[in-house]
């Protein structure tokens, strides 16, 4: 399949489906952070170029509802941010995914078809994840441990916070490369949306 992981700079879940075989290109407006097929640029030029499927990570800048307290004072970011999720979602790409942290998505747009953590896929830490997916099913959790500590949260300020914030957890992105990448149970699709 040839796979859109859009606003990805770390490569992180490229480089999962890519193991697999699939034709996976990650597209970010910075370099990427792993050697690997990469698209510096706007990812609204290439959303037309035949992609199978596309993994979708857009800022959550001005979505989380943990900057919730500069909502008033950033209504403009925040409704350019919320029409590019929509362009996202209403991609012409069979399937599609698209992540973010709890966020106004959740009341601006539709409520997420699911919400993991990093635990469910064998990292003791707390990080809450939504999905909103097109043709995909939920994510079966692949190792549950124990352990829930929120380092996420508790990142010391720094220049790159914003990316240590940002990054895939490998056991997500390996879940999503094995169960999204294979054969699709036809039965376990969430139904597509137009939003």
């Amino acid at each position: 399949m040839r796979i859109l992981v859009a606003c990805e700079f770390s490569g992180i879940v490229r480089d999962a489906f890519a193991k697999r075989g699939h034709d996976a290109w990650s597209c970010d407006l910075l370099d990427t952070e792993r050697p690997g097929q990469h698209i510096k640029g706007d990812v609204l030029d290439i959303l037309d170029d035949g992609w199978d499927m596309m993994v979708a990570h857009p800022p959550c800048t001005h979505l989380a509802v943990s900057g919730a307290r500069w909502f008033k004072h950033r209504q403009k970011e925040q409704a350019e941010a919320l029409k590019f999720v929509r362009t996202l979602l209403n991609a012409d790409i069979q399937r599609i995914a698209l992540e973010n942290p709890v966020s106004v998505i959740s009341t601006r747009i539709r409520k997420p078809d699911q919400i993991i953590q990093p635990w469910m896929f064998g990292h003791g830490e707390t990080k809450a994840t939504c999905l909103w997916l097109k043709n995909l099913p939920k994510l079966i959790p692949t190792n549950v441990v124990n352990g829930r500590d929120n380092r996420v949260h508790r990142e010391p300020p720094s220049k790159n916070r914003w990316k240590n914030r940002s990054r895939t957890y490998t056991g997500i992105a390996e879940a999503m490369a094995e169960q999204w990448g294979g054969k699709i149970d036809q039965n376990k699709l969430n139904e597509s949306r137009i939003i």
